[in-house]
C-alpha cells in the first residue's frame, strides 16, 4: 500500500512539474502585459497581422512589415545622406539631424531562407521599425544644433574604414559644430564631436550621445535571457530595467560611472560608450512603445578662442564574442559581458571556443556537438569506472545491510549509525556514484547557454530536417510534422529528437542496477517521458548533445558490465528477486 501510495504521488509530482513549468516561468518572470482591449483585437485579427516576438527580434506584424517597406522606401530616397560601408555593415548617415538612422549587418539573414534579406539595426524615425542614434549639446549662451538641423559634408562623402567623414554646422554666432566618424571593418563607429568658440563670449554645454528605438523589434524578453536596456554602470553590467519596467517608471537614472549604455537583444545590441572621460547614464520611456538611452557628460565652459572635443564610440551590429572582447580590450568596459553568460562564464567560455574549434574541424555544428559530447565523455570515462566500482562495492554489502535494517527497524538513528559503520569498514563511499551527474551539471548548463546566446549558433544547420540548432526541432509528432494546420503547446510539441531522448535515456536507466527503494524505482522508470515533455522546446543542438550522451553512457555501461561481471550478475538476481516478490505478492492477494 505504502509502495502504491509513493507511485502515485511521483505521478502526481510529475505532471504538476510537466504542466506547472510553462506557467511557473510566466508567473515569476512574465512577459510584456497587454491590456484586454488589445489582446481581444489580436485575437479577432488575422494571423498574419499579429505582432510575435521571437528570439531573433525584428518585425512579425505583415502590417508593420508592409509599412516598413514603403516608409524605408520614402526616407532613403530622399538625398542628405553619407553612405556606409564596411565589411560588416552597410547603410547611410542622415544629414538632417546627424542621425545614424540606417543600418544593416550584410552577413547575417533575418530568417534561414536563403532569400531572406539582411538583418536591419537603424530605421529611421517614424518607421514602424524605428532605431537611430545621435550625438549632440545641450546648455545655454549659443544656438545649438536640433533633429531639424541640416549640416554639411564634402561632395562624395563616404565612409568606410579606410576613409573617414567629418560633417559641419555653422550656426552664424561665433560657434561651429563638427563631427568626425571613423568606423571599423566590424560594428563599431568612433566619433568626435567638437564645438568651437570664437565668439567673445564663453558658452556652456553638454555633450551627449542617445539611442532611440521602439520595442516593436525587441527580441523575446524571458526568464532566463534578457532584451532590453543593458549598460555598464559603475563596477557591474545591469541586464534591466526591462521595457516593461521602464514603461510604467517613465525615467530610471543608473548609478555610478557609465562604461557603456543601449539596448540589447538576444543577438544584436546598440550602444554608447565613452571615451576617456566620465559620463552618466539613464533610460527613458517615450511613450507609445518608444524607448530612449542618455549617455550625458559634464557640463563643461567653452571660452572665448577655445575648442571642446568629445569622444564617443557606437556600437551597432552582432554580438559576436570575440569581437565584443575585443572592444573591451580596446578599452569599452566589460563589454564582453553584455553576453549574460551568468555566474559559470569562466567555464561556458573554454566549452564555447571548443565548439568553435571542432566547427572549423569539422564543418558542421551539429557535428561538432556530437565530438564535444565524446571528449567529455571520454575525460569522465576513469570517473565512471569508480562509479560502477563502488556500485559493485555497494552491491556486495546489501545483504549485510538488510541485516542491520531488521535488526534495528525500530531504532532509525542506530541503524544509520551501523550502516555508516559498516560503509567505512567496507569502504564504500555511497555518494561517489554521483560525482559523474554533478560533473555534467556544468557541462550541460554551459551548453545550454552557447546554444541560448551564442549568434554563432544562429541558423546554423545539422542534417536533413533541422535547420537551426540553437531552435526547436521544427517537426512536431502531434501535427504529423507539419501535414496538420496547428501549432501544439510548447509543452506538447514532442518532436522527433524528444522521442530519442526519452528513448536513450530509457535504456540507459533499464541497464542500471535496479534500486532498493521501489519508488526510486518507479520514479527512474518515470524520468525519461517527464524529460521527452520538458526537454522537447529547448534547442535542437542541446538534445543532440544529450541523445549522444545517452548512447555513449550505454555503451559505456555495456563495457562496465563486462569488467565487472559480479555487478551484471546482481542486477539480474535483484531484477529475478522482485519478480517472484511480485508474482508471490500477486498470488497472496488471488487466495485472499
Amino acid at each position: 500500500m505504502d509502495n502504491q501510495r509513493n507511485i502515485i504521488l511521483a505521478v502526481l509530482l510529475t505532471a504538476l512539474v510537466l504542466f506547472g513549468w510553462e506557467a511557473a516561468m510566466g508567473y515569476f518572470y512574465p512577459q510584456a502585459d497587454t491590456p484586454p482591449e488589445q489582446v481581444q483585437a489580436a485575437q479577432q485579427a488575422d494571423a498574419g497581422d499579429a505582432r510575435v516576438q521571437t528570439r531573433d527580434g525584428g518585425l512579425t506584424s505583415a502590417a508593420d512589415i508592409a509599412a516598413e517597406k514603403k516608409d524605408l522606401k520614402t526616407a532613403l530616397a530622399g538625398g542628405g545622406r553619407i553612405p556606409i560601408e564596411s565589411a560588416a555593415v552597410s547603410g547611410s548617415i542622415n544629414l538632417t539631424g546627424a542621425l545614424f538612422d540606417d543600418l544593416t549587418i550584410t552577413q547575417y539573414r533575418e530568417s534561414i531562407e536563403k532569400d531572406s534579406g539582411p538583418v536591419r539595426i537603424f530605421s529611421p524615425a517614424g518607421t514602424p521599425a524605428q532605431h537611430f542614434a545621435r550625438l549632440g549639446w545641450v546648455g545655454k549662451g549659443a544656438q545649438l544644433p536640433t533633429l531639424l538641423t541640416v549640416w554639411k559634408a564634402q561632395a562624395g562623402a563616404k565612409l568606410t574604414p579606410e576613409t573617414p567623414v567629418t560633417i559641419t554646422w555653422d550656426n552664424e554666432a561665433g560657434q561651429t559644430f563638427a563631427v568626425t566618424y571613423e568606423i571599423d571593418e566590424d560594428y563599431l563607429i568612433t566619433a568626435s564631436q567638437s564645438v568651437t568658440n570664437t565668439s567673445g563670449d564663453q558658452i556652456v554645454v553638454r555633450p551627449f550621445g542617445i539611442i532611440n528605438r521602439t520595442d516593436r523589434t525587441a527580441s523575446l524578453d524571458t526568464w532566463n535571457v534578457h532584451s532590453g536596456p543593458i549598460g555598464a554602470f559603475g563596477d557591474a553590467v545591469s541586464f534591466g530595467p526591462d521595457y516593461d519596467d521602464l514603461a510604467e517608471e517613465g525615467v530610471v537614472e543608473m548609478e555610478g560611472k557609465a562604461g557603456f549604455t543601449g539596448f540589447t537583444d538576444v543577438y544584436w545590441m546598440t550602444a554608447l560608450a565613452p571615451v576617456d572621460l566620465r559620463a552618466e547614464g539613464a533610460f527613458r520611456s517615450l511613450g507609445n512603445g518608444l524607448y530612449r538611452a542618455d549617455l550625458l557628460y559634464d557640463q563643461t565652459v567653452v571660452g572665448k578662442g577655445q575648442k571642446l572635443v568629445t569622444k564617443t564610440k557606437l556600437f551597432a551590429g552582432a554580438k559576436e564574442a570575440d569581437v565584443l572582447d575585443r572592444y573591451e580590450e580596446a578599452g569599452i568596459e566589460k563589454f564582453g559581458l553584455s553576453i549574460d553568460w551568468g555566474w559559470f562564464r569562466w567555464f561556458e567560455k573554454p566549452i564555447f571556443a571548443l565548439l568553435l574549434w571542432l566547427d572549423k574541424l569539422a564543418g558542421n555544428f551539429g557535428v561538432a556537438i556530437i565530438l564535444l559530447t565524446v571528449i567529455i565523455r571520454a575525460v569522465l570515462f576513469p570517473i565512471a569506472q569508480r562509479q560502477f566500482a563502488s556500485m559493485a562495492q555497494m552491491r556486495a554489502v546489501q545483504p549485510k545491510m538488510k541485516a542491520i535494517q531488521e535488526r534495528y527497524k525500530d531504532d532509525k538513528q542506530k541503524q544509520q549509525q551501523e550502516i555508516m559503520a559498516l560503509y567505512k569498514k567496507e569502504g564504500v563511499n555511497p555518494l561517489s556514484g554521483c560525482l559523474p551527474i554533478f560533473l555534467q551539471i556544468p557541462i550541460f548548463f554551459a551548453l545550454y547557454k552557447v546554444l541560448m546566446l551564442a549568434i554563432e549558433m544562429r541558423h546554423q544547420p545539422f542534417v536533413l530536417w533541422i535547420k537551426d540548432l540553437s531552435a526547436p526541432d521544427p517537426l512536431h509528432i502531434l501535427n504529423l510534422f507539419g501535414l496538420l494546420p496547428f501549432d501544439p503547446p510548447s509543452f506538447l510539441g514532442i518532436g522527433i529528437l524528444a522521442v530519442l531522448l526519452g528513448i536513450t535515456m530509457w535504456l540507459q536507466f533499464k541497464l542500471n542496477p535496479a534500486q532498493m527503494d521501489p519508488m526510486q524505482q518507479q520514479m527512474f522508470m518515470i524520468m525519461p517521458w517527464v524529460m521527452m515533455f520538458i526537454m522537447a522546446p529547448f534547442a535542437a543542438g542541446l538534445l543532440i548533445y544529450w541523445i549522444t550522451s545517452n548512447v555513449l553512457t550505454i555503451a559505456q555501461q555495456w563495457y562496465l558490465y563486462s569488467r565487472h561481471p559480479q555487478l551484471k550478475e546482481q542486477a539480474a538476481k535483484d531484477a529475478a528477486d522482485k519478480e517472484r516478490a511480485a508474482e508471490r505478492e500477486k498470488a497472496a492477494k488471488g487466495e485472499t
